[in-house]
């Protein structure tokens, strides 16, 4: 186990961040056809919905009821196909293909915490979870309490530790989500590291006026497949990090 020196060693692989959904002129006109835009100046620049005002120009920031309106509308479907997408921070972003080894870690993480957990908890994989106005993101595990027909109104709007499974996704899964999470009062934030072989912990969130969000994590520590990892919310249970990774 050790503490991260302000985050992490450059990775050991090439990797690729979630990119925004681009639109087409078709798109951005049945989208002023719907009225998403009533009263705002916006307009598309190179497949990027741009809103102008105070006399600057800024990507348009979509709330959670427009996500959804575009949803209705069959923005996100190609043809037989559903686009894989999630909100964060009021921008759209496309999901990455899920490749061997992570769909394994998920596998193994969901099977260890609902050991840990048990009756009176949920283990979602992959599933929304509701952290305000402008984002919903879907997390590779997210533990919240109570069963799975307790959400069937609305997605829960907390949980009690989220996991991220990063092979791709690094600098996003340390960064840009980690505040993200923060934000959203996620006490238990762990982002297991494919490349590296190693878990990353993210406890104690605390304003950070440089933050996207307004809030990050203390600084991280990193277990290694030999250390055992022990949930908040499950004080009295530990699971060791060499049955998280494949």
């Amino acid at each position: 186990m050790a503490t991260a020196d302000l985050l992490i060693p450059p990775p050991a692989a090439p990797r690729r961040d979630p990119s925004p959904r681009l639109w087409s002129d078709a798109e951005f006109a049945r989208m002023q056809q719907l009225g998403l835009f009533v009263g705002r100046d916006v307009e598309l620049i190179g497949g990027t919905v741009v809103e102008r005002a105070d006399g600057s120009a800024r990507p348009f920031v979509f709330t959670r009821k427009e996500y959804y309106a575009l949803d209705d509308n069959g923005f996100f479907r190609d043809g037989l196909n559903d686009q894989r997408v999630q909100l964060i921070g009021g921008v759209i972003l496309l999901e990455s293909p899920m490749n061997p080894p992570h769909a394994v870690a998920v596998r193994l993480a969901t099977k260890a915490l609902e050991r840990i957990f048990g009756d009176g908890y949920d283990v979602r994989a992959q599933l929304p979870l509701d952290l305000g106005l402008i984002s919903e993101p879907h997390p590779d595990l997210a533990v919240v309490t109570g069963s799975p027909r307790d959400y069937l109104a609305d997605h829960p709007k907390t949980a009690l530790l989220v996991i991220e499974v990063s092979d791709t996704t690094f600098q996003t899964d340390t960064h840009y989500k980690a505040d993200l999470y923060a934000a959203g009062g996620i006490a238990d934030y762990w982002v297991i590291d494919l490349v590296n072989d190693r878990v990353i912990v993210f406890r104690d969130p605390r304003p950070e006026a440089n933050s996207a969000f307004g809030r990050t994590y203390a600084l991280p520590t990193i277990y290694t497949r030999d250390d055992k990892l022990t949930p908040l919310a499950a004080p009295h249970a530990s699971v060791f990090v060499n049955d998280l990774l494949p």
